[in-house]
C-alpha cells in the first residue's frame, strides 16, 4: 500500500494528536474539602472519573469512611452528585467545553487518602483533503480501539486502588 505524502503527513499528525489525550490521576490526603479543576477543550468529548477511599485515618468505632463528590460544569450547572461512597466510576458527555470542578467533602473527623483519576477520550473528525473510503474506517477504527485500551487501564487502575483500600482496612 502506498500513502502521498499528504496521507503519510496526516497519519503522522493523528498518531501524534492521539498521544495527547488529556488525563490526570492523584493520591491526596482530604480533612474536609478538596476541589480540583480540569479543562475540556471540546464539547461531546467523555469524560471518565474514578474514585477509590484507600484509607482512612479513624477510631474503630467510626464507619462512615465515604466521601461526597460533586461535579460542576463551566457555567456552575452539576452534572455528578454522589454522597459517602468509598469508590465509584463513572463517565458523563460534556455538554459545554471549559473548566469542569470536581469537589470532595469529607464529612467525617479523620483524614482519608483518595485515589482519584480523570480522562478526557476525544474522537477528532478532521476535514481530509484526500478520498479514500476504505482508509477513514481504519483510521476511525484505531481510534476506538485505543480508547478501549485506555479504558482498560483505567480498570486497571482503579482495581489496583481497590486492593491498596482492601489492604489496608485489615490492618
Amino acid at each position: 500500500m502506498i500513502f502521498s505524502s499528504s496521507r503519510l503527513l496526516q497519519i503522522v499528525l493523528l498518531c501524534l494528536l492521539s498521544s495527547l489525550r488529556s488525563a490526570i490521576g492523584i493520591r491526596f490526603v482530604i480533612d474536609r474539602e478538596e476541589c480540583f479543576s480540569h479543562s475540556v477543550p471540546y464539547e461531546g468529548d467523555t469524560v471518565h472519573v474514578s474514585f477509590v477511599v484507600i484509607k482512612a485515618d479513624m477510631s474503630w468505632n467510626h464507619a462512615n469512611d465515604g466521601v461526597d463528590l460533586v461535579v460542576k460544569g463551566p457555567t456552575g450547572d452539576q452534572i455528578h452528585d454522589s454522597r459517602d461512597k468509598t469508590s465509584e466510576k463513572f463517565e458523563f458527555t460534556v455538554h459545554k467545553k471549559g473548566l469542569h470542578r470536581f469537589c470532595f467533602t469529607n464529612k467525617s473527623p479523620y483524614h482519608e487518602t483518595i485515589d482519584f483519576d480523570i480522562h478526557v477520550g476525544h474522537f477528532a473528525y478532521f476535514d481530509q483533503h484526500a478520498k479514500d473510503e476504505h482508509f477513514n474506517p481504519l483510521l476511525e477504527q484505531i481510534a476506538k480501539l485505543e480508547e478501549a485500551l485506555y479504558n482498560v487501564q483505567f480498570e486497571q487502575h482503579w482495581l489496583e486502588a481497590q486492593t491498596d483500600r482492601q489492604a489496608l482496612s485489615m490492618f
